[in-house]
């Protein structure tokens, strides 16, 4: 079987991270699968090296200058439009509303529904949800969003989780330990949020809520890493840089980071935090199950699904200080046991072979 996975972009956001994994997945499974994405100004392709098992295929993307998002995402669907052809396989799988306009009739993964103003980009990300012959979410949250908005039925196949990458980073060994500690000795005690600061990720109330933690923690740090994104975030990072100057608290935005390094980092923190308004799973939250560590979460439904007891959850700024607070004070061994067991217990080839029950 033929299979085309086709993604927005080679950066590490969390859609790209599944299309990638799922790919090597479904090749491991004996499918003969591409990657399609486009390659945006110059990059030298995928964050992360592909397995050989995995055709890759990257379409040149220059951004303009004076392009807006809505510019960038017509032309971006017009590119890789131009680029594909559809009948060289027998399902066409799009990861994201760029790549479903591009290529028509295909299958759809629904990661999180986004919310637009713009005429244009509203009939885009329609289209991307009605026009697919099927469609698949990741939780069964978007899913019943999918369903109140468009009376449509998504099949609901969870995402995998690379447990054992996780794992390792936070394993006793020499090489683990000494990967940890070069963050540790490069950044303190940390509290780490994985995506970038943008609006869907709540960066703002966790930098409020780290400035109402170190009131207790004074030697704790607080830590951005990624952010990677087609949109453009200026207003709300001159906001977040705002506060920041107004609290008088200074956090590590470490930017993109290469992906060899991501389980260290992670394994290094002293908590995790994933203060999201918005999401579709929550795979950044469960790379850091894996890893065991303490994980402070948004109060949401989508959350609630996913991460069960193993999270501990707050509803606002006070809250996420709060249990960032109680998250600091001491290890819970038993809901670090739990949220390993679930990291472990979604997998890959679980997801693969979901999808393949899926093609005609």
């Amino acid at each position: 079987m033929r299979i085309a996975l086709l993604t927005y972009s080679t950066k590490p956001r969390g859609g790209v991270v599944h299309t990638l994994n799922l790919a090597e997945a479904l090749a491991a499974l004996g499918a003969e699968v591409t990657v399609w994405s486009l390659n945006r100004s110059g990059a030298e392709g995928f964050f992360r090296d592909v397995d050989p098992s995995v055709r890759v295929e990257l379409v040149p993307f220059t951004d303009l200058p004076g392009d807006d998002v809505t510019d960038r995402i017509v032309r971006s669907i017009d590119t890789l439009a131009g680029a594909f052809d559809a009948s060289e396989y027998d399902i066409v799988h799009a990861q994201d509303c760029i790549s479903a306009n591009a290529v028509g009739t295909c299958i759809r993964t629904i990661h999180h529904l986004d919310t637009f103003t713009t005429p244009i980009l509203v009939e885009c990300h329609e289209k991307a949800v009605v026009a697919p012959y099927a469609r698949i979410c990741v939780s069964h949250a978007v899913a019943g969003e999918v369903q109140a908005q468009w009376g449509l039925r998504p099949t609901v196949i969870p995402n995998g989780v690379d447990y054992q990458r996780f794992a390792a980073a936070a394993a006793p060994t020499p090489e683990a330990e000494r990967a940890r500690s070069r963050w540790r000795d490069e950044l303190g005690r940390y509290v780490l949020a994985v995506g970038g600061i943008e609006p869907r990720k709540g960066s703002i109330d966790l930098l409020a809520a780290h400035a109402e933690l170190i009131t207790e923690h004074p030697e704790v740090q607080l830590v951005f890493a990624g952010g990677e994104t087609l949109f453009d975030y200026r207003d709300y990072r001159a906001e977040f840089d705002r506060l920041q100057d107004s609290l008088g608290v200074t956090p590590h935005i470490l930017g993109a980071i290469d992906d060899r390094d991501l389980p260290s980092l992670v394994a290094g923190c002293a908590a995790f935090a994933f203060p999201s308004v918005k999401e579709g799973f929550g795979l950044a939250a469960l790379e850091a199950l894996a890893a065991g560590r303490p994980v402070v979460a948004r109060e949401l439904p989508i959350l609630r699904e996913v991460f069960g007891p193993t999270v501990a959850y707050a509803g606002d700024v006070a809250g996420l200080a709060g249990q960032l607070a109680q998250a600091l004070a001491g290890p819970d061994e038993a809901r670090a046991r739990q949220g390993r067991d679930l990291a472990r217990s979604l997998t890959w080839e679980a997801a693969a072979r979901a999808h393949l029950v899926l093609q005609p």
